[in-house]
Order: structure tokens, then sequence, then C-alpha cells
């Protein structure tokens, strides 16, 4: 079992950055990959960002890249999503999700790659 706990959400202006951490316990953390994942009032869960066990390889969604930047400590057994140029329609709520797997495959780009969630954190972006 992986229990994730996100924190770092809030209100900020458009331009402005944010980093959110997600904090696992539970399973060994370098074991296995993880991702980002938001959902903004009204839409699907949709795709943000992936690492796999080791922090070597990470994937962004197009609507994100350049701007996020997705990272781990294992020694922390923490993940982090560094925000950066945000903009009003980042607004969501951003999960953390930890993979059954320890490898980033195209699977991570769904829900369906993953078997454990936080409970979530508040993003606005106000313009």
């Amino acid at each position: 079992q992986v229990q994730l706990v996100e924190s770092g959400g809030g209100l900020v202006q458009a331009g402005g950055s944010l980093r959110l951490s997600c904090a696992a316990s539970g399973r060994t953390f370098s074991s296995y990959a993880m991702g980002w994942f938001r959902q903004a009032p009204g839409k699907e869960r949709e795709f943000v960002a992936a690492i796999n066990w080791s922090g070597g390889n990470t994937y962004q969604a197009d609507t994100v890249k350049g701007r996020f930047t997705i990272s781990r400590d294992n020694a922390k057994n923490t993940m982090y999503l560094q925000m950066n140029s945000l903009k009003p329609e980042d607004t969501a709520v951003y999960y953390c999700a930890a993979a059954r797997q320890a490898l980033l495959t195209l699977s991570l780009t769904t829900t369906n790659g993953y078997n454990h969630w936080g409970q979530g954190t508040q993003v606005t972006v106000s313009s």
C-alpha cells in the first residue's frame, strides 16, 4: 500500500509560481513511477506530468511543457511539481499518483496506469 499527501496549493496571480509536493509512505518509494494529474470543475482528470522511479526520465503534457517541472527526491520520499508562468487555465485540483510500475511508459499518461492517489490540492490562478 502507498499513502500520498499533496501540499503546496493555493491562490496565485497569472504569471506566478507554485511548487507542489507529494509525500509518500508505505511501499518503497524508489520502486515505482509517479505522476501528477489535475481536474478542473466539470472536466475529466487530465495528465500533467510523470516521472520514473529514479527521476532520470520525465514526461510532461504539451499544455505545461516548458512551464512545469516534475522531480522527485527518493531520500525524502517526496515528489514535486514546480509550476512557473501559471495561467488561469491551470486552475484545478492537482492530484499525485503512484504507478504500478517503475519505468515510464505511455500508459502513465492515463489514470489507469496508477493504483494509488492522493486527496488533491487546489491551485487557483487569478487573471
